[in-house]
């Protein structure tokens, strides 16, 4: 490294599936079916989706690609934002997610900052001490559906992929039909689409996959599900089988 190029920053880290991929100041890291980070055997996509740079001692994540977007939050996910595909964000916090979809594939990867520009110094709480930034109230079941649809991804150990469960999938984990499960999944999207989450509305061929996915990239950086919520899973299924014995024969 020149004195120059150390002037700009110090390294990043960027973490996917337990395997860590150190970034410094005057190299540019690419993410796609080729590249620094290379997911090869995906062909939904881009050859070269995202980018990490560092310009002027600030270290930028860059989407390249063409139809994709990703979900970026920090750590604690009190701050989202949607990078679409030209857009570019700066790498401001100590630890920063990135969940994208690629078909029905989600992949997560974590970056690490050795010197972030953001310190964190304050969380506010109400007086549950419960973080009300971003809440969306959800009712159980609303809350059961979103866990069904994300648990593969909850449940893998570090950062990784994980492939979506479908539509009927999810309703048959929760012991559901599927027209309970489509309900459901309808109201969480017209209630989050209503506060401004974008793209759980789209045209009628793509629209019942990319909000699926889209739900499970927004619900695991919001932490509006997380693993310890796991458990829900299969207290609506007693819930759902208890119901069924009392229906009459």
């Amino acid at each position: 490294m020149t004195p120059a190029e150390a002037e700009d920053g110090a390294e990043i880290i960027v973490d996917f599936a337990g395997e860590q991929f150190p970034v410094r100041p005057g190299e540019v890291f690419t993410v796609g079916r080729e590249g620094d980070l290379a997911i090869e055997d995906n062909l939904f996509l881009h050859r070269h989706f995202l980018t990490i740079h560092c310009v002027d001692g600030l270290w930028l994540l860059a989407n390249v690609g063409s139809r994709l977007t990703a979900t970026v939050t920090d750590s604690g996910g009190r701050v989202q934002a949607w990078l679409a595909p030209g857009a570019r964000l700066p790498l401001v916090f100590e630890t920063t997610t990135v969940i994208f979809s690629a078909g029905p594939t989600t992949y997560e990867l974590i970056i690490h900052a050795a010197e972030p520009a953001f310190q964190e110094t304050v969380r506010f709480s109400d007086d549950a001490g419960q973080s009300t930034i971003g809440e969306v109230p959800l009712t159980a079941s609303q809350k059961a559906m979103i866990l069904a649809l994300a648990e593969p991804l909850l449940r893998r150990e570090g950062t990784g992929m994980s492939e979506l469960p479908t539509s009927a999938q999810a309703a048959q984990r929760l012991g559901w039909s599927l027209t309970r499960f489509n309900r459901k999944l309808d109201n969480v999207c017209d209630k989050l689409d209503r506060i401004g989450v974008p793209g759980l509305r789209g045209g009628a061929r793509a629209y019942a996959t990319n909000r699926r996915v889209r739900l499970v990239e927004h619900a695991i950086a919001a932490r509006l599900v997380t693993r310890d919520d796991l458990p829900l899973l299969d207290d609506e299924v007693t819930n759902a089988d208890e119901a069924a014995a009392d229906e009459p024969i």
